[in-house]
């Protein structure tokens, strides 16, 4: 931890008397943000913001797990793109990242070409090459609010960027804490943006504990700016009406970075009180000089901190340490005015009287003498800024009613709809790092490590939650994007052209991205390598049948089809180069069959063994894993993705050898007898897994001795030998040939398929679908002594929109069972946003999930405005066309 020396303060110090304790009492009770912090992993695993050792040691055996065979058959026959000069390039790129990520090798052969191709990329042109990326696309979105994990963060979309943020004394039983990185331990009524179109507007609300604090971003663009224009932030902070807030000042801190090192000049603000001042100012090749000012009518006293240092993700950390001494020295809530020579960050305390409002405003490319400083300063601060928010938040709701409110909803769901979208787009990150990745088992490096670096690289993303999982996740982000390209199709071709250009030479994509030193703080670091033998769902071709079906009926403008017709294009090779990892490294041992790779068939200390490769983490899959299993969901994936593979040839017209073998897959996939006769149970109607299973498993204690000490471990014991037979567990898996319209409206299987979704002893509840049925023997169990169930009842928003939409369909076409999907339709529906708009109304957040057993309340993470936001399109009827 890095301490700024302290120095004399300033002799007035009457302001900061009238603070919750005396000095003395201050000074001992600065509590450090960084002692409480939340340090959050995801396996898709259970959010707790306190872990244990066993939580430690249950999570690495989760994110690591068993990695089956790959067994190389491919259904439909070989489909491969080949770019020789790429492929020359590639070689280079083999060569440089041998010598700058492995040095020498302990061993040779097969092991060491399966690490090298696990992170070399895919020689295919990158979908952010294309024209449309660049120009005034990459302009307008240069500056955003992409930096999720704080509760106020802006950067550029650059490796090195200038980054700002907010922090705040909270106050909390007379403790003063510093508030910087979303944690659930701040105890935060409420946070989040409640208006944000993604581009260059955002409102957001927070309330701590009797403060309310609301926080505006607006972004312009003049002929006098530096690229990526200027943008201006709003702080405006007072007391809740009903409220606990201490007499006492509010002290607000705002900071600006250079990630690249560079220093930059701050201005002193020993006698500013009020008005407009300039803070600090400096020079960059990306965006010229830039100035940062100040601007407020309320009375202000401004305290500084300058520090030099590489690191940006322990700023917390860096002004806690600050504070707390130079408390100790003075007696002062207050930094000290001092800074290190060739500061490269610069802290500047902002303590008001409440109520009170503070303007900030970022000026580029002021070099010249045309620049117009006072003039752009003025458009940003005051009553101009004022109406220029009144103007894009009017825009905000006027897009927002046209897209989403055709039907008129209720006040109290409309403001929910609204902090949904807005606290997704609100939350779109830019990152910038290497993946870790696990070398081969029996492969040694001569230093020791157990994982390679991937090649540096860019991810612009939507996140599943600010506060547990502000990074990218592979599989949640197919759902986000869902409601993203209805908004604005152009920042959701960005999001998923930076995934795509993710893929290495295989067509692997590592399936949770933790890239920058600031991701990285949030994970500890035996979570953070990847494996490259392990899948997600390609949630991705959700999104990309949408774009192709809209695009296809005519939905967008000219512009629109003729940009959205040039990204599929590109896209497509990387797409064969994805589906075809898929369909050789996730084959089954018979053709036509599909598992996910990666279920650990050793361990003894699971239930049932995970298949996190899923994204369904604990459901109840085969009890003993093989080569054997068949996987009904990732068969359905598989579906999906060759007939949007199929699509995008036929209507663009795509010429090559891949036409035929996507047509002969999505047919053979596509064969209802077939997937009956691997998958249905005609007794329930439901379709499940596959594979060697007992249902006689269960946990308990064991005694073990080991060197003379007996210790005690909860195990599994299986009480009669497993068969080869479908594993008999109704949930999510067993509707998904359901939700994805493969059944024939005239079937007697539909029929099936509604009597379970409507029995209330199987998966209806008043607040949506559970995941795994009341009669399962897997039914709410823990999976280990410290692993609660979590798919196994929870309601989870994104399968509730899957399955709601198949009801929607089904409900439309004609045959005997259209009125009876139509009824449940309208009952699941009326339920889930029912439920989701009380949780909201009466804990300020959007949940991971939801719990079937407890009236529905909200669950796990929080905010989680990732796929739970598909709440909006569930309130506009929005669905895609499953016909």
């Amino acid at each position: 931890m890095k301490t700024v020396n302290p120095a004399a303060a300033d002799a007035d110090s009457s302001m900061w008397k009238q603070s919750p304790r005396t000095i003395s009492e201050q000074s001992n009770t600065l509590q450090m943000a960084g002692d409480n912090r939340t340090t959050t992993h995801r396996s898709r695993g259970r959010a707790s913001p306190e872990r244990t050792a066993a939580d430690a040691t249950r999570e690495k055996s989760r994110r690591q797990g068993g990695r089956g065979s790959h067994h190389q058959r491919r259904l439909g026959g070989p489909i491969r793109w080949t770019f020789p000069v790429l492929g020359f390039i590639s070689l280079l790129l083999i060569g440089s990242l041998v010598y700058y990520n492995w040095g020498f090798w302990e061993s040779e052969g097969e092991l060491v070409t399966r690490a090298k191709r696990s992170v070399t990329p895919l020689a295919m042109p990158k979908l952010m090459d294309l024209p449309q990326f660049g120009g005034f696309h990459r302009d307008s979105l240069y500056w955003g609010t992409y930096r999720p994990h704080v509760y106020l963060g802006i950067r550029a979309r650059t490796s090195q960027s200038l980054i700002f943020g907010m922090m705040w004394l909270g106050i909390k039983n007379g403790q003063y804490h510093l508030r910087h990185v979303c944690q659930d331990s701040d105890e935060l009524s409420t946070y989040g943006w409640v208006e944000h179109n993604g581009r260059d507007y955002g409102r957001q609300v927070l309330r701590d504990h009797g403060f309310h604090i609301e926080t505006s971003f607006l972004k312009q663009k003049g002929e006098d700016s530096g690229f990526g224009g200027d943008w201006a932030v709003r702080i405006d902070v007072g007391k809740e009406v009903s409220g606990n807030a201490e007499e006492s000042p509010m002290h607000l801190f705002f900071y600006v970075a250079d990630e690249s090192g560079q220093s930059f000049t701050m201005n002193s603000q020993e006698s500013y009180r009020h008005g407009t001042t300039l803070l600090a100012s400096g020079s960059r090749v990306d965006v010229g000089t830039w100035q940062l000012h100040l601007n407020s009518l309320d009375s202000v006293e401004v305290h500084t901190a300058g520090y030099k240092s590489p690191h940006m993700h322990n700023l917390t950390e860096l002004v806690q340490a600050t504070l707390s001494v130079n408390a100790q020295r003075t007696g002062l809530i207050q930094l000290p005015d001092i800074k290190e020579s060739y500061s490269n960050i610069m802290v500047y305390q902002i303590s008001v009287e409440l109520p009170a409002k503070v303007d900030l405003a970022f000026l580029s490319g002021v070099d010249s003498e045309s620049s117009r400083i006072p003039e752009r300063v003025t458009s940003l601060t005051g009553n101009e800024l004022t109406r220029q928010l009144r103007e894009r938040q009017k825009a905000f709701e006027e897009k927002y009613d046209r897209l989403f409110d055709k039907q008129k909803m209720e006040k109290e769901e409309k403001a929910v709809g609204k902090a949904a979208i807005g606290n997704l787009l609100g939350g779109i990150g830019y990152f910038y790092g290497q993946s870790k990745i696990a070398i081969p088992k029996g492969l040694t490096l001569k230093n020791g490590e157990k994982s390679i670096s991937y090649w540096p690289a860019e991810l612009y993303t939507a996140v599943p939650s600010r506060s547990f999982f502000p990074r990218g996740f592979l599989w949640d982000e197919g759902f986000h994007q869902l409601l993203i390209w209805r908004w604005d199709v152009d920042i959701c071709m960005d999001i998923i052209g930076h995934w795509l250009d993710l893929l290495n030479i295989d067509g692997w994509i590592p399936r949770e991205q933790i890239l920058g030193a600031e991701a990285l703080s949030k994970v500890p670091e035996e979570f953070v390598v990847q494996y490259p033998s392990n899948g997600n769902p390609p949630t991705l071709f959700l999104v990309l049948r949408d774009l192709s079906r809209a695009l296809n009926s005519k939905e967008f403008s000219n512009e629109e089809a003729e940009r959205i017709s040039t990204f599929l294009k590109r896209a497509y090779a990387r797409l064969d180069a994805w589906f075809q990892w898929f369909n050789t490294t996730q084959s089954g041992k018979h053709e036509g069959t599909f598992y996910w790779h990666g279920r650990d068939n050793s361990t003894r200390r699971e239930l049932n063994p995970k298949t996190l490769t899923s994204g369904l983490d604990d459901y109840p899959r085969a009890s003993h894993p093989n080569d054997e299993e068949r996987h009904v969901d990732l068969r359905c994936w598989m579906l999906l993705a060759s007939n949007c593979m199929h699509s995008i040839q036929q209507m663009l017209g795509i010429k090559h050898n891949s036409v035929k073998a996507y047509t002969l897959m999505s047919k053979q996939l596509s064969e209802f007898d077939v997937l009956n006769k691997m998958h249905l149970d005609e007794k329930s109607g439901a379709y499940f897994d596959f594979g060697v299973h007992t249902e006689k498993v269960r946990l308990r204690w064991h005694e073990l001795r080991e060197n003379e000490v007996m210790r005690r471990e909860f195990l599994r014991e299986t009480l009669e030998q497993p068969q080869l037979r479908l594993v008999p567990h109704i949930g999510y898996v067993s509707l998904f040939p359901f939700m994805m319209g493969i059944i024939p409206a005239e079937s007697w299987i539909l029929e099936k398929q509604l009597d379970l979704i409507s029995n209330r002893s199987i998966l209806w509840t008043d607040y949506g679908l559970r995941s795994l049925s009341k009669i399962s023997t897997m039914y709410m169990k823990h999976n280990t002594e410290h692993d609660p169930p979590y798919w196994r009842g929870a309601i989870w928003i994104n399968m509730n929109y899957l399955i709601l939409s198949s009801l929607h369909h089904y409900s439309q076409v004609d045959g005997p069972y259209k009125d009876r999907a139509g009824g449940l339709y309208e009952e699941l529906r009326s339920n889930l946003i029912r439920n989701i708009v009380t949780n909201y109304h009466e804990t300020g957040f959007l949940w991971e999930n939801y719990d079937q057993k407890n009236k529905g309340k909200g669950k796990g993470a929080r905010p989680f405005t990732g796929w739970s936001s598909l709440v909006v399109l569930i309130m506009a009827e929005s669905y895609p066309n499953l016909r």
